[in-house]
């Protein structure tokens, strides 16, 4: 029976779902929603904090500042609030209400920019909010989760040997790509303790991350307006790009069978879904997903009828 004293010392690490039966594929999804901030950026927010403390950037008389679409910003509220931090979460207007209520609620002051930048996007803009924070304030820090190598280096220490110890003969692993720190730890473990393991990175089709033309994107979590700082493609065998009405589908379908998940994981088990179709179909294949969070965030967005027809009707319209 776990018993803790701070919210961040639990993280469910070893829950996977069985694919097979709602979707016919062999795919494994790990499910790191079940902790006190709701998602996987626990683990990250956790090491960046720890990280800065040592240092001693991060002080009694700080003011953390972040720029998060959402789960990052949550999962320092966490900290920040057990911790006694004043914190400032920067975010745009396709973080959920929901979202933004619970940071709110945890104390933290959220700032939310309404135009993104003409290069660089709603992403640009934030960080550029930020950086104003910190030129203005000697008492602002930025742990800057897209430059951090304490994010990357979260999953290469947990969420990677996890994996591995669940799955000894895993063939291909899959991951969103946002800032890039859970597939760039993963990635960099399973390149050097299993190098046979295939790593496939899955983005959002709009963003720049590997190359692809920026257009505007509506579900926040993966995807990106600026190369991330941390990505090192070497490490990536392939890469999947999956349209946000084909995340809103299979969000819908696997609510259901029951299992209300976020936007970032109908994206990745969208993605994994073609990529096993393709290349693995007929083949005795053992394959792991990772979900970042779960759904109940996006209940007036990808769960609201209304703006799931928008989102279809600006596809078509992006088409036309």
């Amino acid at each position: 029976m776990p018993i803790i004293s701070r919210p961040d010392e639990f993280n469910a690490e070893d829950l996977y779902v069985d694919l097979r039966a709602e979707f016919g594929i062999p795919l494994y999804l790990k499910c790191e929603g079940f902790n006190f901030a709701g998602s996987i950026k626990l683990k990250a927010a956790r090491a960046m904090v720890a990280a800065a403390r040592r240092s001693g950037r991060l002080r009694p008389d700080s003011i953390l500042v972040e720029s998060s679409s959402g789960n990052l910003g949550v999962a320092l509220s966490v900290i920040a609030a057990s911790q006694g931090f004043r914190f400032v979460c920067v975010t745009d207007t396709r973080c959920n209400l929901a979202t933004r209520q619970l940071m709110e609620a945890l104390g933290t002051h959220v700032h939310t920019i309404t135009e993104p930048l003409p290069e660089g996007g709603f992403l640009g803009a934030r960080l550029a909010h930020v950086r104003q924070l910190c030129e203005g304030d000697s008492r602002y820090v930025w742990l800057n989760q897209h430059a951090n190598e304490d994010n990357w280096a979260a999953h290469y220490r947990v969420t990677a040997p996890a994996i591995a110890r669940a799955f000894p003969a895993l063939d291909v692993l899959f991951t969103g790509a946002g800032t890039t720190g859970t597939l760039m730890g993963c990635a960099r473990y399973f390149k050097q303790f299993r190098p046979a393991t295939r790593i496939v990175a899955v983005d959002s089709v709009g963003s720049v991350t590997f190359g692809g033309p920026e257009r505007p994107r509506m579900i926040p979590g993966l995807g990106a307006g600026i190369r991330p700082p941390l990505l090192d493609e070497s490490y990536v065998d392939d890469v999947v790009h999956v349209d946000e009405t084909d995340t809103a589908d299979t969000c819908h379908r696997l609510a259901g069978g029951g299992f209300l998940f976020g936007g970032s994981t109908g994206t990745v088990v969208s993605g994994a879904a073609r990529w096993l179709a393709e290349h693995a179909a007929g083949r005795e294949t053992t394959a792991v997903a990772i979900a970042p969070d779960l759904g109940e965030r996006y209940l007036d967005t990808l769960y609201q009828n209304t703006w799931v027809e928008q989102l279809h009707h600006n596809a078509q319209r992006a088409t036309t």
